[in-house]
């Protein structure tokens, strides 16, 4: 379950679907366990993307530190969506075992572990093992956040969820903008500047071991929540379902917009002559822009029958974006970064869809794990073949037709994805 799957059950459009009773609570929470959540999710939130973007950021520096080909640099650009989609589904069996809050305790640990040890890797395998670390920590707490909220706040899920969005795409923002700076200040070293992060993510763990540990007294209400979870899964795959298969595949194309954006737009800048720190700040900015539509766009998109344009609109301004990057790239880069910002919010409306496109609760979970989980594999390949064909071809020419060419299908599988049918009536499941 992704970070904004909570938000998208409580849409208007999505009151079709049954409500799911919030879990009972096994004993009295404590009264500090409330305010001490709500920092711990702040802080938790604010760590699920510093980690790729202050990458994007130095880049470069890194590159030519660790001696990495193109071809490697890809590589490292497509590791968090092969995280993702690996260490997410052991999330909800590890949850059931030793609850979420351990998980996401252990998660956060993860992340901090990681972001200390590879500043210091001496070479490319090491540092793509610190990052998976990381990664796999970042993958954990994606999934269950949600899980946490609905948990511990209820009948504030709204709210709550909006929150920790905000913090995520504060945290992205922010590690974009500032790492540049913050290296400078601090001597230049692209490995300091990456360290910084390390003490934001190990303030993350702070708060979640006093919660993890409240947390055991409630072991029997997740066992009940974790037997009611199972239940919902059992039924027929979705794998039959058109509709299924191009929001599975929608994802996945606007998932490898995202990655490619987060890894290389600060190094398209830079290759056309653009300062490192005015490139992070153009990243920042494609970043910011998911804050205010990641609630505009599922509210829309709540009100239509059919999001299918949406989905044409979102595509268009990416078209824009990268016609934009290839004939004038620093002219014109502070419109191409608001229009990539735009096409990426393909997101949030992906999201709202595994929502509409579902009529029951069990069914938007089934349809959710098929589309992200398959969404993600499918994104893996395209960061690594954006650095190989930079290194081959010398340029950015050719990437960048490769990146505005794979948002035609994006286009047309958004389309037909936005049809209003759902995946029940698709394959003859019961509500």
């Amino acid at each position: 379950m992704s970070d904004d799957e909570v938000q998208i059950l409580n849409r208007p459009q999505a009151a079709r679907t049954a409500t799911p009773q919030p879990l009972p609570a096994a004993t009295p929470q404590p009264a500090w366990l409330g305010p001490v959540l709500l920092v711990g999710i702040v802080l938790a939130a604010l760590n699920l993307r510093p980690a790729i973007t202050s990458l994007g950021a130095l880049f470069e520096e890194t590159r030519e530190g660790l001696g990495m080909s193109g071809t490697v640099a890809g590589l490292i650009t497509s590791v968090p969506a092969l995280c993702f989609a690996v260490f997410g589904v052991t999330a909800p069996r590890l949850s059931r075992r030793f609850g979420p809050a351990a998980v996401v305790c252990a998660g956060m640990g993860a992340v901090a572990a990681g972001l200390l040890i590879r500043p210091f890797a001496t070479n490319a395998a090491g540092f793509l093992a610190a990052s998976a670390l990381t990664l796999a920590g970042i993958a954990l707490t994606n999934v269950l956040l949600p899980v946490i909220v609905k948990r511990w706040f209820p009948d504030r899920v709204g709210t709550m969820t909006g929150l920790y969005s905000m913090a995520l795409a504060a945290g992205t923002s922010l590690a974009a903008a500032a790492t540049v700076p913050m290296t400078q200040a601090l001597g230049g070293s692209w490995r300091t500047g990456l360290l910084v992060w390390a003490f934001l993510a190990a303030a993350a763990v702070l708060p979640w071991l006093p919660i993890a540990a409240a947390a055991r007294r409630e072991k029997a209400a997740a066992a009940a929540g974790a037997a009611r979870a199972a239940r919902a899964e059992a039924g027929p795959g979705v794998v039959r379902s058109r509709t299924a298969w191009a929001l599975a595949c929608y994802f996945g194309l606007q998932a490898t917009g995202a990655y490619i954006t987060m890894g290389w737009l600060p190094q398209i800048f830079r290759d056309a002559g653009v300062s490192a720190s005015t490139a992070g700040v153009l990243l920042a900015v494609t970043m910011v822009m998911g804050v205010p539509l990641a609630f505009i766009i599922p509210g829309l998109a709540g009100r239509m029958k059919n999001q299918g344009p949406i989905a044409i609109g979102l595509g268009l301004f990416g078209l824009a974006g990268y016609l934009g990057l290839y004939f004038a790239p620093a002219a014109g880069a502070w419109a191409w970064v608001v229009m990539l910002g735009i096409s990426n919010c393909a997101f949030p409306l992906a999201i709202t869809m595994i929502g509409l496109r579902a009529k029951s609760p069990a069914g938007v979970a089934k349809l959710s794990a098929f589309a992200q989980s398959t969404g993600y594999l499918i994104s893996i390949p395209g960061p690594l073949l954006i650095g190989v064909l930079y290194q081959h071809s010398g340029g950015w020419d050719l990437p960048l037709a490769l990146m505005a060419g794979l948002l035609v299908p994006q286009i047309v599988l958004g389309v037909l994805a936005g049809r209003d049918r759902t995946i029940e009536d698709e394959c003859g499941m019961r509500d």
